[in-house]
């Protein structure tokens, strides 16, 4: 195990009706918010209202930026600076998924910086500061509720790249397992497979000895398994989705990843194919992750894959080789059984487009630890995958 220093201050507030609790939480760091939120669900489903009254009785004035995106825009992160400079807004809360968390995130980042946000993902600029960040959680998916993390898209270039900071840890998070009732089966399974995808990138590792680590690693992907068809099926079972939400906060709340060399190359692929194509994050590792871990199997990494088959999913054998193989068909095998695809055409994905997203995936010589891949190795991922 590496030496590691860990350090998470937000404070999760977790629970059936724990929304109620997002006034006392506010107020301690401002009188005066911008409301964050996506294109109109938690209107439909009536998150907004009970947010709106909550304020309303807080005495917290507001503006709304609206319309977030599942992969988040910079002009969404242009549009919420300038309406915090313009009102004097000093914290930005969110209130969806990962996508308006992320958005809030550089918002907060991008009000104390003169130049352009996107200068925090190009590293032409360094985030030094942030307004306070909170966030009622909608979705369990990406972890950014208690990360410091963000990823963002910017339509002009066709990129889509992350930045992390300490500075953009939300203050707090409300996780209430009763607001991702109404969340539709397909997003349901994507954020399953977002959240499974986190952990793999973090226990499919350069280096050995993380132990505690690998286990508990094990046991998110396991609750995964477990309570995804549960959620799917009854989509307000209460434990279903009380366990999906915590796994995906302890998927990327650091804990994971301490003492760790970690991979993320899946990421970085996916962040090319949804840069041009505007699928869902989900959707698109729950696609790329099987051909990955097929590609990168070998004599070095075998004995890392029938760990997982073994631990997992419960394969039985005595050939390292056929338990890898067959725990990662079972990994397939899950994703299909979730309603997801299995193929980039499936999606909309263009062959002809399969170089370009290869060549900006990797821009260095090499992408990841845990096998080292180079252009021609995520291309040949991506025309497996196609």
């Amino acid at each position: 195990m590496l030496d590691f220093v860990f350090h998470n201050p937000t404070k999760i507030i977790f629970g059936k009706g724990k929304i109620s609790k997002l006034g006392e939480e506010i107020v301690p760091y401002s009188r005066r918010i911008l409301l964050v939120y996506g294109e109109g669900s938690i209107k439909r489903n009536g998150i907004y209202y009970q947010v709106v009254d909550i304020l309303k009785e807080s005495g917290i004035e507001y503006k709304e930026l609206s319309g977030v995106k599942p992969n988040p825009r910079l002009d969404s992160v242009r549009e919420g600076i300038k309406l915090c400079r313009e009102h004097s807004l000093d914290m930005v809360l969110a209130v969806g998924g990962g996508s308006v968390i992320d958005c809030a995130k550089i918002i907060a980042a991008g009000f104390f910086y003169d130049g352009d946000p996107w200068d925090f993902f190009t590293r032409k600029a360094k985030i030094e500061k942030a307004l306070p960040i909170g966030a009622v959680l909608t979705l369990a998916a990406t972890g950014s509720e208690m990360n410091g993390n963000a990823v963002i898209s910017n339509d002009e270039t066709k990129a889509k790249k992350g930045v992390g900071s300490s500075h953009l840890l939300p203050k707090f998070s409300i996780l209430d397992p009763l607001l991702t009732c109404t969340v539709p089966p397909l997003q349901t399974a994507a954020g399953v497979a977002d959240i499974m995808s986190h952990v793999f990138e973090q226990y499919f590792s350069a280096n050995e000895g993380a132990y505690l680590q690998d286990r508990i690693a094990e046991s998110v992907l396991k609750t995964c398994i477990h309570y995804a068809p549960i959620a799917l099926k009854e989509p307000e079972n209460y434990e279903a989705r009380a366990n999906l939400m915590w796994a995906s906060t302890i998927a990327l709340n650091g804990i994971l990843s301490t003492g760790k060399l970690t991979d993320w190359a899946t990421h970085m692929i996916e962040h090319e194919v949804s840069a041009l194509y505007d699928i869902a994050h989900g959707v698109g590792l729950a696609i790329l992750i099987p051909y990955w871990m097929e590609y990168v199997l070998d004599e070095q990494t075998v004995g890392k894959f029938a760990a997982y088959a073994i631990n997992v999913w419960g394969v039985t054998g005595n050939n390292e080789w056929e338990m890898a193989k067959e725990g990662i068909g079972k990994t397939r095998a899950f994703f299909k059984a979730l309603g997801l695809p299995s193929r980039l055409n499936e999606v909309g994905i263009q062959r002809e487009d399969l170089e370009i997203m290869a060549e900006k995936a990797v821009t260095d010589e090499e992408l990841g630890r845990f096998k080292k891949l180079n252009r021609q190795d995520v291309l040949s991922i991506l025309k497996n995958a196609f």
